[in-house]
Order: structure tokens, then sequence, then C-alpha cells
């Protein structure tokens, strides 16, 4: 379900905060230190409960670095000004010794770009007495140790947790949030907002302003530079899906000879869904046949690796209909000589590939390059050394596929991962909407990807079940998704968070304690603890239960084992 034209592109956002996976050691953690981390540390100790004033001059101490000295300029207000009160204040803490006056960041590499696989490890060491120290293997290391050390801090006066040694590293080293700018408009400060944690898109500008809803609903190039910046600044990968030959109707704007069945009625009443010409409202496939269409691709392409440093580039190739290029003569005299639509996908897939290789680029495409059933491309066109597939259907069924098959994997599971689904279905004249009360319907809502999915069915999703070791290895992580049809920036908070951080935690520290068993019971308070940080930080994140809850914790969990009925 990768929508999206070049000038209407899905932007994808890594979650390169303190986001991601488990530990052994960090069992316990909610009755051993009281004080909430999120997302859990792989190794947190407090034992002595105690905790100095903060000096109201304290300082940060650290490398000289581009990215790095803002994020600590950044960390250094924040903690001076949030004075964050807990919704469950730490119980018998030792406030003692002077208060702590600096804390000092080592980095041993400065120079490690932020690219998939950069060591994100820290140790943050805060003694009874004496500097604060931060030690990183690289800057974005520093700024995951930053926000561990900005959650020790709380109260008016400010205290911070003394005696206190932490250890943390990701379990996965991609942890994603896609946010789909495609089918409604997302302004520069929302995208930035969402950055803390997201993704951008470069659009060429005559595309951009032909195929975009308006002069008011474009990314010049100096936005792009902007948030991509601004992404590095918070240890942010940007990474734009320029989905490609499907998905292309607002390319037609600029460019109508190379796109097939552009601003057609999307499954015409006459004819069966096998012969729909999309899967939904918004038409439009590249025509492969046309050499033009491969001109224009590759000024496209080399203009978005131009303004995106990541080496990762998202060419979509999922969704393909056959209906929408049957559409086009061209292709209808190809099928009648004997052509197939794979072949078609596989001439595409040939002419476009190698050019963005070529480019020093890791091409990640949507699984259905390879796994759909009626339009796929031949495995040998992907080596799996330049080859990166998205998985979203069949849950780990497809999961296993690929990586049994060689290929690494991003694991986006619309039965876990997708957070626009429960809203129901956006097509108006919808009959399924219509049925005789008592009427025994499906339980999704009436939508295929439905019902809602709740954080704790997030947080609990083993993303390599079913895997071996081997194959667990060619899993690079997880990434949740936004699809656009019923978002927009007035709901854009609410539908992420805190539900991406249930992700964020699951691949930076596990979603199991030492004994191997699930701690969603546990995580639920400090989940609860997080969202509430997060509102008063200006993100609006939906809450996960009554402040009553809150303010009880474990009163509103259940103690019986899940039956079905």
């Amino acid at each position: 379900m990768a929508v999206s034209g070049y000038a209407l592109v899905p932007l994808v956002f890594f979650l390169f905060t303190t986001f991601v996976s488990s530990s052994n050691s960090a069992s316990g953690f909610q009755s051993q230190s009281q004080i909430n981390v999120w997302p859990k540390p792989r190794t947190f100790s407090w034992p002595s409960s105690q905790a100095s004033l903060l000096s109201p001059n304290f300082s940060i101490t650290s490398p000289n670095h581009q990215h790095l000295s803002p994020a600590v300029a950044r960390y250094r207000r924040l903690i001076l000004t949030e004075h964050h009160r807990p919704l469950v204040t730490p119980k018998h803490v030792n406030v003692t010794g002077p208060p702590l006056e600096t804390l000092t960041i080592f980095v041993s590499n400065l120079t490690a770009p932020l690219h998939h696989g950069v060591n994100e490890s820290y140790s943050l060491i805060v003694p009874i007495g004496g500097a604060a120290n931060l030690t990183a293997a690289t800057v974005w290391g520093a700024m995951r140790g930053l926000e561990t050390f900005s959650q020790v801090v709380w109260g008016h006066p400010l205290l911070v947790a003394t005696g206190l040694f932490v250890w943390d590293s990701p379990l996965f080293g991609h942890r994603g949030l896609m946010l789909d700018t495609s089918r409604n408009f997302y302004g520069v400060e929302d995208i930035l907002r969402t950055i803390g944690a997201m993704s951008a898109n470069k659009l060429n500008p005559d595309l951009a302003g032909k195929g975009s809803y308006g002069s008011q609903m474009q990314y010049s190039p100096a936005d792009v530079k902007r948030i991509v910046e601004f992404g590095l600044e918070h240890g942010v990968r940007v990474l734009p899906e320029i989905d490609s030959p499907g998905h292309t109707g607002s390319w037609a704007e600029a460019y109508p000879e190379i796109v097939a069945c552009a601003n057609m009625f999307w499954w015409p009443a006459e004819v069966d869904w096998d012969d729909r010409l999309a899967s939904e409202p918004g038409t439009g496939h590249l025509n492969p046949l046309n050499p033009k269409t491969y001109q224009v691709f590759k000024n496209i392409t080399q203009d978005v690796t131009a303004l995106f440093p990541e080496p990762f580039y998202h060419a979509g190739a999922d969704e393909i209909i056959p209906g929408c290029w049957k559409a086009e003569p061209a292709i209808q005299t190809f099928l009648s000589n004997g052509g197939t639509f794979s072949q078609l996908l596989e001439i595409f897939i040939n002419s476009t590939f190698p050019y963005i290789v070529s480019l020093n680029r890791t091409v990640v495409y949507w699984e259905d390059v390879l796994l759909d059933a009626n339009v796929k491309v031949d495995p040998s066109m992907l080596p799996p050394e330049n080859t990166i597939l998205q998985t979203w259907n069949n849950g780990p069924n497809n999961t296993k596929q690929i990586v049994a098959s060689g290929y690494r994997t991003i694991v986006s599971s619309s039965d876990f991962y997708y957070l626009d689904c429960g809203h129901g279905s956006f097509p108006g004249n919808d009959s399924q909407y219509d049925q005789k009360p008592g009427t025994d319907t499906e339980n999704n809502g009436g939508l295929w990807c439905g019902p809602f999915k709740t954080w704790e069915t997030i947080y609990n999703y083993d993303i390599t079940y079913g895997l071996s070791d081997a194959e667990a290895k060619l899993v690079l992580g997880g990434e949740v998704a936004l699809w656009s049809e019923q978002a927009d920036p007035t709901v854009l908070d609410a539908r992420i968070w805190p539900r991406a951080s249930a992700m964020a935690e699951a691949l930076w520290s596990g979603n199991r304690d030492k004994t191997g068993m699930k701690r969603y019971a546990d995580a639920t308070d400090r989940l609860n603890e997080w969202r509430y940080r997060m509102v008063a930080r200006g993100i609006g994140a939906e809450p996960i239960q009554p402040l009553w809850c809150i303010r009880n914790p474990g009163m509103c969990n259940t103690v019986h084992p899940f039956i079905k009925q």
C-alpha cells in the first residue's frame, strides 16, 4: 500500500532517538528504580535510589560537531526548563550530595555517518558527587544517551538520579516511521515536529508545480534541505520513497504521455474487481514501453539522490494493477503479441534498478516485486547484495519467505504496524456500511487491514518470529506506517503517538523480561508516563488509559488469561 507519485511522496523517518530493543538486566526496572525511561535501556542500575539537585548553572561539555553541538544545546535547554512532574512520584528517594554541575560527553568516532548499522551504543554514569559522564562510540550514540539523561531529571527544583549506571544499544538498527505525504499534505513544521523522528522528500519543481494539490502544498529544495539537516541534528535518517511504476497518477500532470490510465475512474461499474484500474481511488501506472519514461525516471532519481545523503533508495514497485496497464493501447498490443504483465514489470525494473545502483544506492522495494501472486519479476534480476525488500502482507510468513531467499528485509506488517487501520474505508457510496441491525459482518470495520492496531498489539509483535538465527540476521528492523487516506496534520500526532513508541521500545530493548516473558504489563505504566511527558513536550499523543489508572499503577490491569469465546 505504498501509494505515491513523485510530486506527492511518502516520507520514511527512522526513529533514531532512544527507540529500540531489549535486555535481560532491564527486568524489574519499574519496582527497582521508580524512574521511567522510554524506551527501557538494555542495562539500568540505580541501586541506592539517590538523587541530587541539578545546578541552575548545569552545563554539558562535548566535542565540537556539526550535528552533535546543536543537539547538546537543545538538550541542555530541555533539561533545565522541562521540570517534569512524574504522574507517580518516585518514592523513598534520598536527596544528598552537592548539586550536579556538569555532564561530560566522550565520543570515540566523530566522523561515522548516520547510515544503517551505525554504532548507537552509549554508557551513562551519574555518580554520587562529581561530574556525570556520557561515553559513546559515535555522535549518534551520544544523542541517544542525552535523551536518556533528560528522562532521569525531574521535579521543581530539579533533581537528577545519582549512583546511576546505564549501558545501552539497540537490538535493531532500522526503527522507522513511514509518513504518507501523497494523499494529504503535511507542512514542513508538521514534519519537523514529527521528526524528532521523520522524513522528507525532494520534489522536482516542475513536476511539483503540476502534480501537487496547489502552490502552497509543495516541498521546495530548500524545504528538503531543512528537513534533512533537522533530521541529522536529531539523529534521524530521512529517506524518500519515490514509488513506481504504480501509484504515479500525479506524474501525468507534467508527463501525460508516460502514464497509463491516469485520472480514470478506479473501479467502473461494468467491470469485475479483477479488472479494476486501481485498488482504491487514484489511478496511474508508468508505461514501461515508452522510452521517455526512463528519461523522466532518471532525471527524478538523480535529483532525489543529490538532495538525500541516505544510502537507501526506496523505489516502491508495489501494487501493480493489470487493469491499468491494459487501458494503454501500446500495452494492449504488447499483450496481444504474447507478452505478460510480469514481463512488463521486468522491462521496467531492468531499465531502472541498474541506474539506481549506479548512483551508489541500495534499492528498497516493497515485497510485491517478488511475491505478488500475479505480477512479479524473476529473482535473478534483483541481487540480494543490492536489494532490500519491505514486507507488509501475511505477517511472519512473508518475512520468512523473503529472508529464506537471502534478502534483507524491513518489517512493516499490516497486521501489526499499520497505524491508519481501524477507521473504516474511505470511498463514498459504500453499501457495506448499510447493513441490517444484527448482521454478522466482518470484524474489520470495513477496511481490509482492520481492526485498529493497539499499542499492545504493536508492542508484542516479534518481527523475527519463526526465523532461524541466520535468517533473523537479515531482518534489519521494523517500520510503522501512517498511510494518509484519512489522516492529515489535524490528527497526525495522535495517530502516531504513543503507538510508534511501542514499536520503538520493542526494537530497542525488546518486549520480554529476563525470563523470556512478555513485559507489556510493566510497559503499560511506563508508557502512560512517557505519553504524559511527550504531551508536555508538545507532541499531541493520545492517552492509553484514564488518569485514575495512571495514578494507581497496576489497578487497571487484567489478571485472567484471554479466552476466545
